[in-house]
C-alpha cells in the first residue's frame, strides 16, 4: 500500500483500480481535503496477492466494486460520492 501524509482522521484505506476514473476522482478529493489515507491498486498487484485483497475489500463491499473507501476498519463507502466523503472525513 502507499501513503499519502495529511491530517489524520483515522485509518482510511482506498481499494482502487489504476484505470477507474471515478477512482482518480477520489484520491483527488482526499488529496484536496488534505487527509493522511493508504492506496492499493488492485489490478496492478501480482496475480497470487489479487484474491487476499479481494477478500478483503469484499468484506466491506460485497459486490467487490471500485472504488471502495474504508474508514477505520468499520466504515465504507463505495463509489464516488463526494458529499459523503467530505462529511465522514472534513
Amino acid at each position: 500500500m502507499e501513503f499519502v501524509n495529511g491530517r489524520n482522521r483515522g485509518d482510511v484505506v482506498l481499494f482502487a483500480l489504476s484505470t477507474c476514473g471515478w477512482c482518480k476522482k477520489t484520491r483527488e478529493l482526499l488529496d484536496a481535503l488534505g487527509v493522511a489515507y493508504r492506496y492499493l491498486y488492485v489490478d496492478l498487484l501480482p496475480q497470487d496477492e489479487i484474491a487476499d485483497v479481494m477478500k478483503t475489500v469484499e468484506k466491506f463491499n460485497p459486490k467487490c466494486s471500485f472504488p471502495t473507501l474504508v474508514i477505520n476498519n468499520s466504515q465504507c463507502i463505495v463509489g464516488f460520492l463526494e458529499s459523503e466523503i467530505r462529511e465522514v472525513l472534513s
